[in-house]
């Protein structure tokens, strides 16, 4: 089995880190706070004090990370995973940021011999758990195959080209992803503001030809929000933001995209940044009842 790094262990990555361990292989792991990992220490992970040991100690090293900045942070510096990484390793980036900064990356990495891969993700925290994620990675073909067998034990990864690539198909997904959910929050709030059973009109809607897997999947969500995210408004929002950007630089016109981060702005405004992305139907249903019924 191949010794693996993971920086980077909230809901997404400590999950792979979970699949990883119950494949047998030696994991070693390092996020900002300890104490949200000692269950995975228990279950084996082997705790590392800096990126740059994660970087030492593995053979290939995974990160997930919310931001750009995050991962400029843990790639750089005396502790940073580039001092650790040795020619001939390979650096996964399960992480969604912008494409360009992962290309910067990709380059810097390249200098030391080694090789990343934009390995985003589609899928949230049940996907992981059952191993069905949908993987785009970019970067090394040669490095991709080297991979390939340890990506198979979280779902299906496809090659998709050069560098940043794969980043660029999961931003295309997720603005399917938000406006799907935003379509569907709408027309929910206007099934229900006409009298239609709530219950009643998502049971048909998922049945429906717009019943999508996604969709399916969050109906119970939509109808009970639940207190933890599988994939929260703030995530989306930052996701949103970077397609919009990559479609300015690239010329595509993105309307639907600039509608769902109207929304979605709106959803963070009213307290829902932390939320699950089925939470734009309570805040539609909120902005709707501010209308209809206005304060006296």
């Amino acid at each position: 089995m191949t010794a693996l790094g993971f920086v980077g262990l909230g809901h997404m990555g400590g999950n792979i880190a979970v699949r990883f361990l119950g494949a047998g292989h030696t994991v070693y792991g390092e996020t900002r706070h300890r104490g949200e990992v000692q269950e995975l220490e228990r279950e084996g992970l082997q705790w590392r004090d800096t990126p740059r040991e994660i970087a030492e100690a593995a053979e290939v090293v995974f990160t997930s990370v919310p931001t750009d900045a995050v991962l400029e942070d843990v790639a750089s510096g005396p502790d940073g995973i580039l001092a650790g990484l040795a020619a001939g390793k390979v650096w996964v980036d399960v992480s969604t940021v912008s494409p360009q900064a992962s290309r910067d990356l990709a380059r810097r990495v390249k200098e030391r011999g080694a090789a990343l891969l934009d390995a985003p993700v589609s899928g949230s925290v049940p996907q992981v758990q059952t191993g069905t994620l949908t993987i785009m990675v970019g970067g090394d073909e040669h490095a991709y195959a080297r991979v390939e067998p340890i990506l198979h034990e979280l779902g299906t990864p496809t090659y998709i080209g050069e560098n940043g690539q794969g980043l660029v198909l999961k931003l295309a997904i997720n603005i399917s992803l938000a406006v799907q959910m935003l379509a569907f929050a709408e027309g929910l709030v206007l099934a229900d503001c006409a009298g239609v059973d709530r219950t009643r009109a998502v049971g048909v809607m998922t049945q429906s030809a717009i019943g999508s897997p996604m969709l399916k999947a969050r109906a119970e969500l939509v109808l009970d929000l639940p207190d933890e995210a599988w994939f929260d408004i703030a995530l989306m929002h930052k996701d949103i933001g970077l397609a919009l950007e990559t479609a300015r630089q690239l010329g595509v016109p993105t309307p639907s995209a600039a509608a769902a981060d109207e929304v979605l702005t709106m959803a963070r405004a009213a307290g829902y940044e932390h939320r699950d992305i089925a939470a734009l139907f309570e805040v539609l249903a909120q902005v709707t009842s501010d209308t209809t019924h206005p304060p006296a």
